[in-house]
């Protein structure tokens, strides 16, 4: 007898995809968030801070305040790119509801939910370190503004340009993900919803 409090495993599967997403994501806003504490203590202040963070404790309290903080630029990175989604999604999709048709029919194809799941994956990824790279490369500057350094003013322009060029990319990726995923959406449900080709009768078998 199968017991049916046990998890399936594409569920499974699926709840761990997505805890390990906003994991990759909150890791880099935590990050950040670091850099501007440093920014602001200040480093004599940070020096006597410093071996507190080998502690277990913060260890875990920084897990899980990374799993908090990419739930919450998943959503505004969501929220900002809202716009471009629709207008990349509106080729192939001419409003929401064809959309999530379009969705419910790919739910009867395990094969290609999967593979579609781990499209949105990527793209999701790609979306929340948009914002991660600005905020990492904002607070790397403000912190290397505490600190006196030689060549400080050339390491700045070299952070923030490459800062610049790594954000464009993840843009440009995530812009990438999202329209194929469209695409191939739009031609999965239309595979699976096109009518089978009748057969023909063999023409030999009508001869006498």
């Amino acid at each position: 007898m199968t017991n049916s409090t046990q998890a399936e495993p594409p569920a499974l599967a699926a709840a761990t995809a997505m805890f390990i997403e906003v994991l990759v994501v909150g890791i880099g806003t935590l990050a950040a968030a670091v850099l501007l504490f440093i920014a602001l203590i200040g480093p004599a202040n940070t020096s006597k801070l410093a071996p507190a963070a080998d502690s277990s404790l913060i260890a875990g309290v920084a897990l899980a305040a990374a799993y908090a903080l990419g739930i919450l630029i998943d959503r505004a990175a969501d929220t900002i790119l809202a716009p471009r989604r629709r207008r990349l999604r509106i080729h192939h999709f001419p409003s929401d509801g064809v959309y999530a048709q379009a969705r419910l029919r790919l739910a009867d194809n395990p094969i290609q939910a999967a593979r579609a799941d781990y499209a949105r994956s990527r793209m999701r990824i790609c979306r929340g370190w948009i914002l991660n790279v600005i905020a990492l490369t904002l607070t790397a500057d403000l912190a290397m503004l505490r600190y006196t350094f030689d060549d400080r003013a050339l390491i700045l322009c070299v952070t923030t340009l490459l800062g610049a060029v790594t954000s464009f990319g993840f843009y440009r990726a995530w812009s990438a993900l999202t329209e194929t995923g469209y695409r191939k959406l739009a031609q999965q449900t239309a595979l699976l919803t096109s009518p089978a080709v009748p057969s023909q009768p063999d023409p030999s078998a009508t001869l006498t």
